[in-house]
């Protein structure tokens, strides 16, 4: 049977990009202070959720929503003892500040759709549903079965996905459209380590209160600070002279009384990529572990400001590693709070390789504390490195049909991004980023290039169709 892939998504893409927009138009954030029973996560995931598979069942699919926390759709012989797993997510980072156009409200021009959840997730997992169109609409011969499964909390702790293979027997294999080309083989390992003590200042300069970061995987954009001191002036002229000295960065200052308020601006993005990016949260406390406060606020920006600044692979923690398949180590410090006579919080996180654990990290952020008596400790949901073997007929396959459609160099490598592709033994991450398309995953002003959506629904079908099919 001879398809010609390229044609048959040509004559969908209109459709592909309205329904795409209605499920960008979802804020599909979590948000634990909203959850209900019908709600696990709030309302943004669940709707969400709704929506793709009513798209589905729109379309005359097979469905299944299974606690309204994960759902999905199914393709091929229904008598057919395995399937296929295509682990795709609706859930979205929060937008962040500073967007030139309305997060939730998807706008294409000529060349880009831009939204939050354009490029993660929501443009590729519905680029691999209108893959499943296509196989459906030409009656494409499947040996196995194909599931498209929806998660709602893969920026956070993975519940949907959990859920689903506590209830649903696993697939034999299968790929995340959930990162980039020409594939992802290879996934560090990805743990959180918090730091969780007393707010308690000293008698001199105080600090209030202190806020960056809004989840564990991003790299802070923005930075506050409330201090009250008795050198207003000096303090401020100090704090034009750090902006100065550091023009990659940016801030203001508001002052009432004895108390400045701080803002400074740095650079979001993803973090799995922390080298990337600039924490506004780290340059702040850079800056104010200069002043004199006392009391643990003394030594929560003194952590900050020092050890864990501008070091984004672990090194002043004597963690940095690299292993000679998996790369190297990466550390983002994510969340990072000080509110004054209750708590001082400080999350990071890890992307490791084979030949460091979770347990080296806490060590190494032990080894730093200077008399500042907290402990750290793991928390979150902690993930293994997860590595697929080259030579597997999964890898080579993708490969082989990401290069026949595009041309370009096909070879496998490792990330310290975190898909759904590990949760299956023989799982991978296949697209939809290609290599010289700009990355704007957990940015402001997120957006996905039209044409590198189109040619992952044309990518995604002829893979599926063809790894559905593997003689094995």
């Amino acid at each position: 049977m001879t398809i010609d892939w390229q044609k048959e998504t040509a004559s969908r893409q209109v459709a592909y990009i309205e329904d795409l927009k209605s499920l960008l138009a979802i804020e599909s954030v979590r948000d634990d202070s909203k959850a209900t029973k019908d709600a696990p996560l709030g309302p943004g995931p669940t709707e969400a959720l709704l929506k793709v598979l009513s798209i589905a069942e729109r379309d005359g699919f097979t469905t299944k929503n299974i606690d309204n926390i994960v759902g999905y759709i199914e393709i091929g012989p229904k008598d057919a003892d395995e399937y296929v797993a295509i682990l795709a997510h609706v859930d979205v980072m929060p937008a962040g500040e500073d967007w030139h156009t309305e997060p939730f409200v998807p706008v294409v021009t000529e060349d880009k759709i831009i939204a939050r959840g354009a490029s993660d997730d929501k443009g590729p997992g519905m680029a691999a549903y209108y893959a499943f169109k296509i196989l459906s609409d030409l009656n494409v011969p499947l040996k196995r079965r194909v599931r498209l499964i929806f998660g709602t909390d893969e920026e956070n702790d993975w519940l949907g996905m959990t859920r689903y293979f506590e209830v649903e027997p696993a697939p034999v294999f299968g790929f995340s459209p959930d990162a980039e080309y020409p594939i992802i083989n290879g996934e560090k390992g990805n743990v959180q380590v918090v730091l969780d003590g007393d707010a308690t200042n000293g008698d001199a300069d105080q600090l209030l209160a202190f806020e960056s970061g809004l989840r564990t995987n991003m790299v802070p954009g923005v930075a506050r600070a409330t201090v009250q001191t008795d050198d207003v002036n000096q303090i401020v002229a100090a704090f034009q002279t750090f902006l100065t000295d550091n023009s990659e960065i940016s801030g203001t200052t508001d002052t009432t009384g004895n108390d400045i308020k701080f803002v400074l601006n740095g650079k979001q993005v993803h973090g799995a990529m922390p080298e990337t990016g600039k924490n506004a949260g780290t340059y702040l406390a850079n800056f104010l572990q200069t002043l004199n406060f006392g009391g643990t606020a003394k030594s929560f920006v003194t952590y900050l400001g020092t050890p864990a600044h501008q070091d984004t692979i672990g090194k002043k923690f004597g963690v940095n590693y690299t292993d000679d398949v998996m790369g190297a180590l990466s550390m983002n410090v994510g969340i990072q709070k000080f509110v004054a006579g209750e708590q001082a919080f400080i999350n990071f996180n890890f992307r490791y390789p084979k030949g460091i654990t979770p347990d080296d990290i806490v060590a190494g952020l032990t080894s730093k504390l200077d008399g500042w008596s907290v402990v750290p400790t793991i928390g979150g949901h902690a993930q293994v490195p997860h590595y697929v073997a080259p030579t597997d007929p999964i890898v080579k396959t993708l490969l082989r049909v990401y290069h026949e459609q595009t041309g370009l160099p096909a070879h496998d490598q490792v990330i310290g991004g975190g898909t759904y592709g590990r949760l299956m033994a023989r799982g991978v991450a296949f697209g939809a980023l290609f290599p010289d398309s700009p990355d704007t995953m957990h940015q402001v002003n997120e957006f996905a290039l039209l044409d590198d959506l189109y040619r992952s629904i044309s990518i995604y079908a002829q893979a599926i169709a063809e790894i559905t099919n593997l003689d094995e």
